[in-house]
């Protein structure tokens, strides 16, 4: 079972940028692909960005293209969220997941979650 630690969330003013941090654990990290989810405060989970095992492919969700890239790290087991031009609609609790492949990611077929780490975005 993976284990997944965030970072890097915080408080940022409208059109800023801020930079996310996800450690995997647990198990090997290039047998999965990853993701990141938000929550924003009475409302629902959204999907936000993927990246395949190897890296070679990335998706996003349509709220965020443009804005946000997500990369990985199998060397060190990481992936990030650089998230640029942030607006308030952002500002949400950001989780790192791990799944079999993007297809399963964006059916909540979902390996591990980690605990959130928060992103307030000030205007």
């Amino acid at each position: 079972q993976a284990q997944l630690v965030e970072s890097g969330g915080g408080l940022v003013q409208a059109g800023g940028s801020l930079r996310l941090s996800c450690v995997a654990s647990g198990r090997t990290f290039d047998s999965y692909a990853m993701g990141w989810f938000r929550q924003a405060a009475g409302k629902e989970r959204e999907f936000v960005a993927a990246v395949s095992t190897s890296g070679a492919d990335t998706y996003y969700g349509d709220s965020v293209k443009g804005r946000f890239t997500i990369s990985r790290d199998n060397a060190k087991n990481t992936v990030a969220l650089q998230m640029n031009s942030l607006k308030s609609e952002d500002t949400a609790v950001y989780y790192c997941a791990a799944a079999g492949s993007v297809f399963l990611m964006r059916r909540n077929a979902l390996k591990a979650w980690g605990q959130g780490t928060p992103v307030t975005v000030s205007s």
